[in-house]
């Protein structure tokens, strides 16, 4: 077992079988360079569904009051790709990826879609290897931050919003966003960056131009709101 894994094991608090939380760390570029070796894209598979259905359970819990359509756009939220990648970044989970050269290139520890499916495959990871209660506490653990933190929780949800009104009564004005994309039409990949004051205030990656700027945007958020990234 590598230095790398046991350190992640330990910021999980969690113990997952050494190969399996290897490969949910497999992104498919990797794979692809090294001769078509197992990725990480059937963990996410799993861990996507274990991760709805713990989200579904504590928010009925935890909010009884809240109707089926408020609930429903909470766990939208909780389990979007713009809210993984922020826990993601939480426990420095990027530091860990195996990225082909190609995305490590272009900045791919930071692309929030990645960051979310790897979050998704380590907890398909954590359930094959600890069990289906394992993988809830690990669920609640992750989400925990954004459900503690009303604010962090409403710039999670709407992002863009949220940016906007914290611009505004910081006096920055209206933030600006600028989008590059690159790759074929069928594998896009969108980068945002969050321009206020004629300032790079910070970026963020997604598959599509609104799942960048959202990211781009939660990023700005975070830093301008004094939150640890």
């Amino acid at each position: 077992m590598g230095p790398d894994v046991v350190r992640l094991q330990g910021i999980l608090d969690v113990e997952i079988d050494a190969e399996l939380l290897q490969l949910a760390l497999t992104h498919r570029s990797y794979a692809y360079e090294h001769g078509g070796i197992k990725h990480n894209e059937r963990l996410e598979f799993l861990g996507d569904s274990i991760l709805g259905q713990a989200v579904t359970v504590k928010l009925f819990r935890s909010f009884p009051d809240l109707d089926e359509g408020e609930l429903a756009k909470r766990r939208a939220s909780l389990v979007s790709t713009v809210a993984l990648a922020e826990i993601a970044r939480m426990i420095g989970l990027g530091s860990y990826l195996r990225l082909g050269k190609g995305e490590e290139q272009t900045g791919g520890r930071d692309k929030a879609s990645i960051l979310a499916d790897t979050v998704e495959a380590v907890i398909g990871a954590t359930y094959l290897s600890a069990g289906p209660d394992a993988a809830t506490d690990l669920v609640l653990r992750l989400v925990e931050p954004l459900l503690v933190d009303p604010d962090r929780f409403g710039a999670a949800m709407d992002p863009k919003t949220s940016l906007q009104e914290l611009a505004a009564s910081l006096s920055l004005g209206n933030p600006a966003y600028r989008v590059t994309e690159e790759g074929p039409d069928h594998d896009k990949t969108f980068h945002a960056t969050v321009v206020l004051q004629g300032e790079d205030v910070s970026t963020g990656s997604g598959t599509s131009k609104k799942t960048a700027e959202m990211a781009a945007a939660l990023q700005a958020w975070t830093r301008l709101s004094g939150r640890a990234a």
